[in-house]
């Protein structure tokens, strides 16, 4: 066995890590339905790659507004949560430790999904843009890519209740038995919305200033560490340098000084003192590494453990993890088409291929069938 350093035990909060290998979160499209509760095959799913240093669950909308896409699990109901203990009790049977991943997508959606076929809310009323799509049901199981519909913008007051939406679905992770949360605040969904100078234009407390867009980023964080403890809190960015005219669902949104912007957000975190920070990097072909003057200052400024995921190979986490910028690595596809991912990297063992057409919804082809190396 190869006995580099992605194979080394790493503190995360209160946990030691088997290795730095983790599944990052990874839209499947599996809940059952109607209710949008795990199931038996999701917990078939993540217990198969416990091996992983940790995991972090799906996207897991904190209340019906927060849905994006169809079959996507929730976190607010009691279904839900009993859902979810499915999962965390086969992970933690096979010695796993799993992160549930609390989300909402704000704009990113569209009426089908939304109470009542409500336009989705946001910090302004902006829409999300031509090249952002949002999956809708069209009938039982079959579904299709659609444009986001227009938000309508917030009051003060709704932002501050889904502040305190995000702590209720804190609690019901620790209910549901999970190890700790991640807090999405990437790819342009609703966190992301209010960092953003391009989606919002808000004039209250919220809005305006840099330190004024990160105010909810800072309450929403603050409140969930207030829940299940702030070394049980993990945080996901993804700070974009460079923009692209691909076809894609959603890459995110590129700030006028993304330097400044993820700096000063992460000095927030650094300030409430959650256990990790995790950063998306750009996985389009080609696409560019982040500067390194952008990973020195995160590591200089933050002192929990950082987890860098985006289209990373064993030796492009090594060479991050040898220059001291990153600490755990998210290995996406990978990992859905391997179960044994740390097995087959540190034996040299060959990887199976992803199927892309088995990615998001249906069965358990190319969700639990994926062999072990044999």
């Amino acid at each position: 066995m190869d006995n580099n350093a992605l194979f080394t035990t790493t503190p995360l909060g209160p946990f030691t890590l088997k290795n730095r290998i983790v599944l990052p979160p990874l839209t499947r499209s599996r809940s059952s339905q109607p209710g949008n509760i795990p199931n038996e095959l999701m917990a078939e799913y993540y217990s198969q790659r416990s091996s992983a240093g940790y995991m972090v669950t799906e996207g897991t909308q904190i209340e019906p507004r927060g849905q994006g896409y169809a079959w996507t699990p929730g976190i607010h109901s009691a279904e839900q949560v009993a859902g979810w203990r499915k999962v965390t009790r086969a992970v933690h049977d096979r010695g796993g430790i799993i992160f549930a991943q609390l989300w909402h997508v704000g704009r990113v959606s569209h009426t089908s999904l939304q109470p009542g076929e409500a336009a989705p809310v946001a910090p302004s009323a902006i829409p999300a843009g031509d090249n952002v799509k949002v999956f809708i049901e069209t009938g039982p199981g079959t579904g299709t890519l659609a444009p986001a519909s227009v938000p309508r913008a917030l009051e003060t007051s709704e932002v501050k209740d889904i502040v305190k939406m995000y702590a209720k679905a804190a609690q019901n992770a620790l209910d549901a038995g999970f190890d700790g949360v991640e807090i999405h605040c990437a790819n342009g969904y609703l966190v992301n919305q209010f960092m953003s100078i391009h989606s919002n234009q808000r004039e209250d407390e919220y809005g305006g200033s840099l330190q004024n867009r990160l105010r909810f980023l800072r309450e929403v964080v603050q409140a969930v560490a207030d829940v299940v403890g702030k070394d049980r809190v993990g945080v996901r960015f993804s700070p974009l340098f460079n923009d692209t005219k691909e076809e894609r669902v959603y890459l995110g949104l590129v700030e006028d000084n993304p330097h400044e912007t993820y700096t000063e957000a992460v000095k927030i975190l650094q300030e409430i003192g959650i256990a990790y920070l995790s950063l998306a990097e750009a996985d389009w072909d080609n696409a560019p590494e982040l500067p390194v003057a952008f990973y020195q200052q995160v590591r200089d400024i933050f002192a929990g453990t950082i987890m860098y995921a985006g289209r990373y190979t064993k030796e492009r986490a090594e060479r991050i993890l040898n220059a001291g910028w990153g600490d755990i690595f998210g290995f996406g596809r990978p990992f859905i088409a391997n179960p044994d991912l740390p097995a087959r990297l540190a034996n040299g063992w060959p990887l199976n291929a992803v199927d892309a057409a088995t990615m998001y919804g249906g069965t358990a082809k190319g969700y639990t069938d994926y062999p072990h190396y044999e």
